[in-house]
């Protein structure tokens, strides 16, 4: 059964509490189940972690250099000052989606949040859905490992 880790990363484990819209009023613990439920639909496990410190992140996707088949992050505010997990992620040979709540390139207010420094190591990016994005991701992801596989068994 192909694995997916989905990385989340500074004060999402405070999302509940904090007051923002595009969190629809939903905490880490919610996107959790929301995952593992699609992912058990999919067909896959996930690996759901979250953390506040940037080489935490770097080592989990360093041990995801072996035997995981795909990777989600929601890097926060890391996505756009941290080329450590830029270059952890380039190291992956597996599909990578970033992920933001918010539609990061259409918010004007926040020019210094539109740009990524991870997203030139990810195969694509999901934003502006919400919650519902990690859904979208896990079925991105999913996809891309069953082409993967399909291609490798000549299908």
């Amino acid at each position: 059964m192909p694995n997916i880790l989905v990385v989340n990363g500074p004060n999402l484990n405070i999302m509940g509490r904090r007051k923002d819209a595009a969190y629809a009023g939903l905490g880490l613990d919610d996107i959790r189940v929301m995952v593992e439920r699609r992912a058990t639909e999919l067909g896959v496990t996930v690996d759901f972690r979250q953390s506040n410190h940037e080489g935490e992140i770097v080592d989990w996707l360093h041990e995801a250099l072996d035997g995981v088949d795909g990777v989600i992050i929601n890097a926060t505010a890391y996505t756009h000052t941290s080329f450590a997990i830029a270059d952890a992620l380039g190291a992956l040979d597996c599909p990578s989606v970033e992920l933001h709540f918010s539609n990061v390139h259409r918010d004007s207010s926040k020019v210094e949040r539109q740009k990524s420094i991870i997203r030139r190591a990810v195969t694509g990016v999901v934003a502006g859905f919400g919650p519902r994005g990690y859904g979208a991701a896990l079925d991105l992801i999913a996809g891309m490992i069953e082409d993967r596989t399909n291609k490798e068994a000549g299908k």
